[in-house]
């Protein structure tokens, strides 16, 4: 698509006048100098520090997407999302989750289980680090009716992050609090952390047990996981049939379904 230069200064001009500045607002602004510049969707903005639930700053769905996007991602799936071991990771820039995804991302369990649901083409994200380890990721997705970005849309964006990221940074520069806010008001600061942690201990698994069905989850082969962990591919297995067998359980389906289960209680 052409570039829709009236409706991006437009926008410009609204933005450096306005008063208010609530997460809203901004995300509308910042939602209509994107459809200026390329072809989406929807797009969603979370915010993520370390092991927590991430913070909604906007989004553009309807009650039904809101549910699988928002509500059903908060409640456990992030923890095994690309994009959020990404913003953990503090990297900055714009990325395809293709370029993110672990190498059996897309024939894993989770992407079958959960991320199948989205309907996506593709998304690409926007990621920006900003203080107290929180990190910012502006989410432009396209459904599989609208096909995957073009490089030179793709394109187009990397040139713009330097200005999306200074946007980002001005509008949600301090949202420490927020997570401290959430955590005091409804006791849920440490809960994903502990939660994400405590399912191990309840299935008894070891630190080297856990975090190699971490990234099985996550979508890892057996070869990954070594390189990751710095342990031979056997080793890998050998770890992930204890697993298996002190579960008992056969497939990764059943491994998911067990990890969702208890994050959820």
């Amino acid at each position: 698509m052409q570039v829709d230069f009236k409706a991006l200064f437009q926008t410009l001009a609204d933005w450096t006048g306005a008063a208010e500045t609530s997460d809203r607002k901004t995300g509308e602004t910042l939602l209509a100098m994107m459809r200026a510049l390329v072809r989406f969707d929807d797009m969603v903005i979370f915010a993520y520090r370390d092991k927590a639930r991430p913070i909604d700053l906007f989004s553009t769905f309807d009650a039904d997407d809101h549910h699988i996007f928002v509500t059903l991602y908060q409640a456990g799936p992030y923890l095994l999302d690309p994009f959020y071991h990404t913003a953990r990771a503090a990297r900055a820039g714009v990325f395809r989750m293709r370029e993110l995804a672990p190498d059996r991302f897309f024939s894993s369990e989770y992407y079958r289980t959960y991320y199948s649901q989205t309907r996506l083409a593709e998304e690409l994200g926007f990621f920006v680090p900003i203080t107290d380890g929180v990190t910012v990721v502006v989410s432009l997705m396209r459904r599989e009716k609208t096909g995957v970005f073009p490089s030179g849309e793709f394109g187009l964006l990397k040139d713009v992050e330097p200005f999306a990221t200074a946007f980002v940074r001005r509008a949600w520069g301090d949202l420490a609090g927020r997570f401290a806010e959430v955590g005091q008001g409804r006791g849920r600061r440490s809960e994903p952390v502990s939660a994400a942690d405590r399912v191990w201990r309840r299935l008894n698994l070891t630190d080297r047990e856990a975090s190699i069905i971490e990234l099985v989850l996550q979508g890892h082969s057996s070869e990954s996981i070594g390189l990751k962990l710095d342990i031979s591919t056997g080793t890998v297995k050998v770890h992930r049939r204890n697993v298996y067998r002190k579960l008992g359980i056969s497939s990764q389906i059943q491994l998911l379904s067990i990890y969702l289960k208890n994050l959820q209680s």
